[in-house]
């Protein structure tokens, strides 16, 4: 049975002239933004610049930016004084789940961009250690400045937070983007202002703090991924050293039904270690966008298109029904191999095609020019967004899956059929292989974000899904705030058991709720809990 008590979703204080003195006196005028500027942020939207516009439901009151953990702690001890709470982002970049905004209106929104420092970078051991302002093209930047040997895996756009991404289950492609595999070690702020350091960074001075994921008892660094149990200042990330030989690789499928038998050829690859990192199936229309192909984008944002003119553009692409984008690193002789067993595997899917789109030194990414591989290369940048205009928005929907083709066919049929009936658009999805056993089926719902109506339609079909996949046993890997409560509320196994217990760790360390109350549909008792939408 679902939990049936609502939440305060305001705070009791708003924003005073006092607050906002206090703020000021804290990290100087310059860097505090009143609510009047949230959307004229110089650097990005300080709130979701997907929501329904004259909706303030997820305004902030204010917006702070420190550049200091000691800031950070002066900032969260000022919230459990007053009692208003704290919403923390990274680059606030998390578009299609919010953005920056805050699942309380009227919070203080505390922006860590200016948190941009790269703290070290030790080639040795190969990792990083970085602030949470810190983007991918600045920790790449940084690598390329020092001469490293090393490469960082990256995601589909670079302008994100190393640190935000890794904190709400982002996906990278390279090698330590399975499974999650980066982060470790984490500095972290509590709820009282206090620090803790997670892992072997529990003892002083301790060298293997970014290096071993693990430490003496419980390991503490999950608990801050998807929760509001703390903020993160400061994260170890794992590097890859650059490879001697880097082939990146296009494969096609011609028949959407042969989906399911190239998902299990997939999974076989991945189980025998032959293709490594984030694999990822691209739909026709998506697999436009993310290869830049400019007409088509414009047209699929037109109207629907018919599924003969969907095959037209297959066939004159070459993208297929569905795209696989993949890579191969390791010396020449190893990738070369490993080519060979992936074209074999690949040849049984009937019509199937896969192309070494060029082998690359470690010295030669500059001149790749395809978007994709210089995605799975680790250079970041911002193409795949590019041909995109104003009056484009998305919310992002991505239940996880068994990499099983039958089991994944199922999903793509709900969503692709609920997503064309609702908006009138064409299906846009990826499949992205997390590990080798599941993957991510990532959905757009796509809108005019400055049109009211669309808008809520967009968010009214999002929830739809939500609820569909969950009768059916399904559930997201990450949420919009809009919907974190609905996607929390699925997770009832043994009568909200989970829910339960995550809200007994919110009373014992922040029983007011000041830090970011509600992400991820996590209360304290004092605000009460709140059910699915019916």
């Amino acid at each position: 049975m679902p939990m049936t008590t609502a939440p305060t979703e305001q705070p009791e204080q708003g924003v005073t002239p006092d607050i906002v003195r206090r703020l000021i006196a804290i990290v100087g005028a310059d860097a505090v933004t009143a609510q009047d500027d949230l959307m004229s942020d110089p650097d990005w939207p300080l709130r979701d610049p997907y929501w329904v516009p004259g909706d303030e439901t997820y305004t902030a009151g204010v917006a702070v930016h420190p550049t200091t953990t000691e800031q950070v702690q002066e900032i969260v001890r000022l919230a459990n004084e007053t009692g208003l709470p704290v919403s923390t982002h990274s680059q606030g970049r998390n578009n299609g789940y919010g953005g920056s905004s805050p699942r309380v209106g009227g919070s203080i929104s505390l922006s860590l961009r200016r948190m941009n420092r790269v703290l070290e970078i030790n080639e040795e051991l190969a990792y990083a250690v970085v602030e949470p302002g810190v983007r991918w093209f600045d920790l790449y930047d940084e690598l390329r400045a020092r001469g490293s040997r090393l490469q960082v895996s990256v995601p589909d756009l670079g302008w994100g937070s190393v640190v935000g991404n890794s904190l709400d289950n982002g996906v990278t492609y390279l090698p330590y983007g399975a499974d999650f595999q980066a982060p470790c070690g984490m500095e972290v702020v509590l709820p009282d202002g206090s620090l803790l350091r997670t892992g072997m960074g529990a003892m002083p001075d301790n060298p293997a703090w970014h290096t071993y994921k693990r430490g003496v008892g419980p390991t503490l660094d999950p608990l801050f991924i998807q929760s509001n149990f703390g903020i993160v200042v400061r994260m170890g990330v794992w590097l890859m050293p650059s490879p001697e030989a880097y082939a990146p690789l296009l494969l096609t499928v011609a028949a959407d039904g042969d989906l399911p038998r190239a998902i299990d050829t997939v999974r076989e690859l991945r189980l025998a270690n032959r293709l490594r990192g984030v694999p990822s199936f691209y739909n026709t229309l998506m697999a436009a966008t993310m290869t830049g192909v400019a007409d088509v984008i414009a047209r699929a944002e037109k109207g629907f298109l018919p599924d003969d003119d969907v095959q037209r553009i297959a066939d004159e692409t070459g993208l297929g029904r569905w795209y696989l984008r993949s890579a191969l690193w390791g010396s020449r002789a190893e990738v070369d191999l490993q080519v060979r067993q992936v074209r074999e595997a690949w040849e049984r899917i009937p019509g199937s095609t896969l192309s070494v789109q060029g082998v690359y030194g470690p010295d030669e990414y500059a001149r790749i020019a395809s978007i994709s591989d210089r995605i799975t290369a680790g250079v970041p940048n911002l193409d795949v967004i590019k041909h995109k205009g104003e009056g484009f928005g998305h919310i992002g929907i991505a239940p996880i899956v068994p990499m099983v083709g039958d089991h994944v066919m199922e999903v793509v049929d709900l969503v692709r059929d609920i997503i064309e009936q609702r908006t009138g658009l064409n299906y846009k999805a990826g499949i992205l292989v997390v590990n080798e056993r599941s993957c991510a089926l990532v959905s757009s719902i796509n809108f005019d974000p400055r049109d009211p109506d669309q808008a809520r339609a967009a968010y009214a079909t999002a929830r739809e899904l939500v609820a569909e996949l969950a009768a059916r046993g399904y559930s997201e890997y990450r949420a919009h705030l809009d919907f974190m409560e609905d996607v929390a509320g699925f997770m009832s196994w043994n009568d909200h058991a989970y829910r339960r217990f995550v809200t007994r760790i919110k009373d014992a360390i922040d029983p007011a709720g000041v830090l970011s109350p509600g992400r991820y549909g996590i209360w304290p008792s004092s605000r009460g809990s709140h059910p699915p939408r019916s």
